[in-house]
């Protein structure tokens, strides 16, 4: 993904492990895997946050029954109801986040990436830790996360952190490889900007998809016009993951957007 309104290269040094052919990998297919970028003395940090933020939940969060994806339950009254499905805000909820969010490695793979050693975090998308839980937890359906985003230039990279083994059984992330170069009329989205799954041309693009099969420490950087979905929990376990998204510091949120409620923080 290359910087299109400057030409500025990265000085930092890749991690060990990952190579320019990886950076040549996430331009082909729109994600990369980093296995074991996050130390599991980390992890377990960050978990432990975690689980005392579920229980009692702390808000702020947002709830299945907030968003009303497939297999959520239908209010907050229903059984389920108060099932949480993301805790927002996660850079400013502790320490041990801004320490992933920061990190070296992540930092030097973005600048590759973006070409730019100028980054800054989003606090207005992304930012979170989501959750699956158990009986509870919703179908997120195919789309691309820029759909409701409003930058300058539709050139950012999330970096999805897993917090425990992700597979489809518990509702690990699923890719179209390539997805995010493609330009796909509006009829082939439906009212809320989903794949429309009735036609062939989209179930043919579908069947292209990979797993995203994670350990605990394992990142995933996608683009911001990937094709990504997921299913639901089928197992009896949450499954949480740490989910930020980045921008280059030229790349500015449109004024009086979502994008732009509040101020992003240069890393």
């Amino acid at each position: 993904m290359k910087n299109t309104t400057t030409d500025l290269s990265s000085s930092q040094p890749l991690p060990a492990g990952v190579t320019d052919d990886d950076m040549d990998r996430f331009n082909r297919d729109g994600f990369l895997v980093v296995p074991g970028l996050a130390a599991k003395d980390l992890c377990r940090s960050i978990n432990r946050v975690v689980d005392d933020s579920l229980d009692p939940p702390l808000a702020p969060l947002e709830f299945e029954a907030d968003i009303l994806y497939p297999g959520a339950p239908k209010n907050k009254a229903a059984h389920g109801g108060f099932t949480p499905r993301r805790l927002l805000h996660a850079y400013t909820r502790d320490e041990v986040f801004r320490q992933w969010a920061r990190s070296q490695s992540v930092v030097a793979i973005l600048s590759r990436l973006m070409s730019t050693d100028r980054i800054c975090l989003s606090q207005n998308h992304h930012n979170c830790i989501m959750t699956k839980h158990p009986g509870y937890s919703s179908l997120t359906s195919w789309h691309q996360d820029v759909r409701y985003w409003r930058f300058d230039r539709p050139e950012l990279v999330s970096v999805w952190l897993a917090l425990v083994d992700e597979y489809p059984e518990n509702g690990g992330l699923l890719l179209i490889p390539g997805s995010h170069t493609s330009d796909l009329g509006r009829g082939r989205l439906d009212a809320s900007l989903f794949l429309r799954t009735d036609l062939k041309s989209n179930r043919d693009m579908i069947d292209t998809a990979v797993a995203a099969t994670l350990s605990v420490g394992d990142a995933v950087f996608f683009h911001c016009k990937t094709y990504h979905a997921a299913g639901r929990n089928q197992i009896d376990q949450i499954k949480k993951s740490l989910v930020y998204t980045y921008r280059a510091i030229d790349n500015q949120p449109i004024p009086d957007t979502r994008s732009a409620v509040y101020c992003d923080i240069e890393i």
